[in-house]
Order: structure tokens, then sequence, then C-alpha cells
């Protein structure tokens, strides 16, 4: 029973977890509602399901990243309350893993939909 109770306890620290980051995080909400958008995007030009997969793969990265960059900021925030160069590097290294991951989803995304957009256009 304790090993059940753990696994519940673990599952609700993380939506603790996602709660805290969606009330607090304004760049995961504008993640989360670009993906919202995507995933409304790619039903209406009848995306295949690979391509969906790989749409819900790349927007899973790009959240998990945002997740991991507020862990990083709220660790740091914790050792090192006063401006440190070294805080700023882990900070502005954990913003541009978000960046890459973000930009790399939509290069992902233009070249599944570019296609399907310019099939309807022309």
């Amino acid at each position: 029973m304790k090993i059940i109770s753990n696994f519940i306890c673990s599952f609700r620290f993380a939506f603790e977890g996602f709660g805290y980051a969606i009330r607090t995080q304004k760049n995961l909400r504008i993640h989360l509602l670009f993906a919202l958008f995507i995933i409304s995007i790619s039903l209406l030009l009848r995306c295949t399901g690979l391509e969906i997969a790989i749409l819900l793969i790349i927007i899973a990265m790009v959240v998990s990243m945002e997740l991991i960059n507020t862990s990083i900021e709220a660790t740091i925030n914790l050792i090192s309350p006063h401006n440190q160069p070294l805080a700023k590097i882990a900070k502005d290294l954990g913003a541009a893993a978000v960046l890459i991951s973000a930009f790399f989803s939509i290069a992902i995304g233009l070249i599944i939909f570019l296609p399907k957009i310019f099939n309807i256009l022309f």
C-alpha cells in the first residue's frame, strides 16, 4: 500500500508544480496557448497521425523546457538571492534552452504546415 501511496503522491506533487507554473509563469501560459492553437490548426489542416504525434512531442519539449527553466530560476533564487554573475549565467542558459526548443518547434511546424497551406491556396 505504501508504494501506491507514494506513487499517488508523486502525481499530486507533479500537478502542484504544474499548477504553480501556470499561475506564476506568463511564458508558460503563452506556450500553452500556442500549443492549443497548433493542435487546432493541425486538426483543421487534417494532419496525419504521425504529423500530430510530432507536433505533440515538440509541444511537450517546449513546455518541459519552460518547466525546467522555471525550476532552475527558483533554485538559483533560493541559493543566491543576490545578483551574481554565475547565477545570471545559469538563468540565461535555462532561458536559452527554452528559446532553442521554441525556435526549432517553429521550424518543424513550418515544415508540417506550409505544404498543406500552399496546397489549399494554390
